[in-house]
């Protein structure tokens, strides 16, 4: 690729030394289209900004589709997560026929530098530069750092830019913008609505662990296939080219920084005969924030040197192993989740639920990283598939702005799932596709995210370039059938319930420990507080539950729930304390007085009562995420 200095940018709004990288020769020739005219002055139909994998596949379809389009990218090399953050296993999406479900560009690009699940990062760049340059619609800007967003009003109307280390800046003008930034900065800075981490579930300022990837030299693979596949434990393994194992081993590493946890690795080989490694989750770190991010390199890169000694001493095939280097950026799993005219749910997901305005399809399970040293994430169900609306790339509020990969428009919770990258380079597609119909039509994406024919056309469209896309009766799941599911899929959207990979709630299971009802619980009763705006503080002294028993007997749970029902006729969100306090000293002591309570609540519908007779059996799981649920219901709905 070629450098294209200043001159270049004679047709737009300022002129000084940005560093372009032409794609198919870059500078305007006889298979090249001509931009938008804005202000007098030749501009492009899109802007894509970031070079993550999601934003080359936007940027490839957008170009392919006849449209003007500039691609820009603020590190030296495009692929970002892939290339940078060197995320080299693949989250591969199949369907319940083991069809794979994110075909167009991602199975291309699979098809290419796979066929496994382990790429390697030195192909996979080589893969995004050289599709790039044989697009002649198509222009790649690296080491640009986009300042700031143009904004028309509420319209989106360009980018400015700068040349990283310098500090003069240009404006560039477009049509419309695609952001595929890892963290949604564009959108963000233009004011699209959004939150962080898991907030929406009430989890403030919590977010996944990061990851530094790390690279090894001196292993010997055949010695670690060997031991993985035949350690007695079905879930580590190897191939020609991946591994994965060594989690008991793990479990005796302590880390030396205290808020990392080293686990079992993915281990990827490289075609030098090193490997990389996906091991080492970092704690207490924004990565919205560049000290703290940059602070999360360090001392990941501090503890590695720990990492190293423990790996030679317990990981067979690794006694010999060295420290090469680490990637130069983290893998960040979560930051913000922006709200579109659609916000992907967890029931969706574990729903299997179709829409109608489908752009990709996904499976991969929702994968919830843990959050802290004392937590070792979860599993909270797996699909065997789903829909993406077109509704959740568009942003409320901002016009003529998409976002793609995994700051789209989806739950917390959902986005265990959506966030892989395959299904991001779908949704990048699919926004690179609708840019085209933008154009030609004159409409908004917000109008073509409500309009059956643009989304017919869209789909036709994207299907026609290879796109896996139908329209399909959603898999039930056996849980659904369950008496207690309407409690189920409550506590599930709060993210207090998890089925795991075999989507089993253990609702027969006996609550034989009185923290599983006293912890969810208050949690549950914390998250009603704060939607119903009055935040409590967690770990305060006045829970409504602390149990002292040896197990919770259905008569238990009855009385407990009742105690947390009867907050629905407080003033309990200005007056959260004291009144708690009087609602102890007046609490259910009859299990049966307590039923009817729940009964004329709401909480127990007149039909489940059966399920409930028994007040001195010990209560399973089914018949306590109903009344948590239901109970839950019941504060939120009053708001005094």
């Amino acid at each position: 690729m070629k450098s294209i200095l200043a001159s270049a940018l004679a047709i737009l709004a300022a002129a000084v030394t940005v560093m372009l990288v032409g794609c198919g020769g870059g500078e305007t020739d006889g298979d090249a289209v001509k931009g938008p005219v804005i202000d007098g002055q030749e501009a492009y139909h899109v802007i894509v900004a970031g070079g993550e994998p999601e934003g080359v596949a936007a940027a490839l379809a957008a170009s392919r589709n006849g449209m003007k389009t500039l691609l820009i990218e603020e590190g030296e090399a495009l692929g970002g997560l892939i290339t940078l953050g060197w995320l080299n296993f693949l989250d591969m999406n199949y369907g319940p026929d083991r069809l794979l479900l994110t075909q167009g560009i991602f199975k291309e690009f699979h098809d290419e530098v796979g066929p496994g699940v382990v790429i390697d990062v030195e192909q996979a760049k080589e893969w995004f530069t050289e599709r790039c340059e044989e697009e002649p619609n198509l222009t790649v800007m690296l080491n640009t750092e986009i300042t700031a967003p143009v904004m028309d009003g509420n319209v989106i109307a360009g980018l400015e830019v700068r040349e990283i280390g310098q500090a003069e800046t240009s404006v560039i003008r477009s049509m419309a913008v695609i952001d595929a930034t890892v963290d949604g900065d564009i959108a963000a800075a233009t004011g699209a609505p959004y939150t962080v981490g898991g907030e929406d579930r009430g989890n403030h300022g919590l977010k996944q662990g990061v990851t530094l990837v790390f690279e090894v030299s001196g292993i010997d693979w055949d010695r670690i296939a060997g031991y993985l596949q035949n350690d007695g434990n079905p879930n580590t393994g190897a191939d020609a080219t991946s591994a994965w194992g060594y989690g008991e081993e793990a479990l005796n590493y302590e880390s030396v920084d205290g808020d990392m946890r080293f686990r079992g690795p993915n281990i990827a080989l490289q075609r030098n005969g090193n490997v990389l490694l996906n091991a080492l989750v970092i704690f207490e770190v924004d990565a919205l924030d560049p000290q703290s991010y940059a602070d999360g390199i360090a001392r990941g890169v501090r503890e590695i040197t720990h990492i190293m000694n423990f790996m030679r001493e317990n990981f067979i095939g690794f006694e010999d192993a060295e420290y090469v280097t680490h990637a130069p950026r983290l893998y960040v799993r979560e930051t913000r989740h922006f709200i579109g005219e659609y916000r992907l749910t967890i029931t969706d997901v574990l729903e299997n639920r179709d829409h109608w305005d489908r752009v990709g399809h996904g499976s991969y399970p929702v994968d919830l990283q843990p959050v802290s040293p004392a937590d070792f994430g979860n599993i909270i169900g797996s699909p065997d598939i789903y829909s993406i609306p077109f509704r959740c790339l568009v942003p409320l509020e901002i016009d003529q702005l998409l976002i793609v990969g995994r700051s789209a428009s989806y739950d917390s919770l959902p986005h265990g799932s959506a966030r892989v990258i395959p299904i991001g380079m779908v949704t990048g597609e699919a926004a690179g596709t609708a840019i085209a119909y933008s154009v030609e039509h004159g409409v908004t994406f917000r109008q073509m995210a409500h309009d059956p024919s643009a989304i017919e056309w869209l789909q036709s469209e994207l299907i026609s370039n290879g796109a896996y896309l139908i329209e399909y009766d959603p898999p039930r799941m056996t849980v659904m059938d369950h008496w207690a599911y309407p409690g189920v899929l409550v506590m599930r959207e709060l993210g207090l319930v998890e089925g795991g990979y075999a989507n089993d709630y253990r609702l027969e299971t006996k609550v034989t420990n009185p923290l599983t009802l006293q912890n969810r619980g208050n949690r549950m009763i914390r998250i009603a507080g704060e939607r119903n705006g009055s935040p409590i503080q967690a770990h305060t002294p006045d829970w409504p539950i602390e149990l002292d028993a040896d197990e919770v007997s259905v008569g238990l749970l009855l009385k407990t729930a009742a105690l947390c029902a009867s907050l629905s006729e407080t003033a309990w969100h200005t007056q959260y304390p004291d009144k708690l306090r009087q609602i102890e000293l007046t609490a259910f002591d009859d299990a049966q007085a307590a039923k009817d309570y729940l009964v004329s609540k709401g909480v127990i519908a007149p039909y489940d009562i059966r399920h409930f007779a028994d007040f001195d059996s010990t209560a399973d799981m089914g018949q306590l995420m109903y009344v948590l649920g239901h109970v839950y219901n019941v504060l939120t709905e009053h708001r005094p």
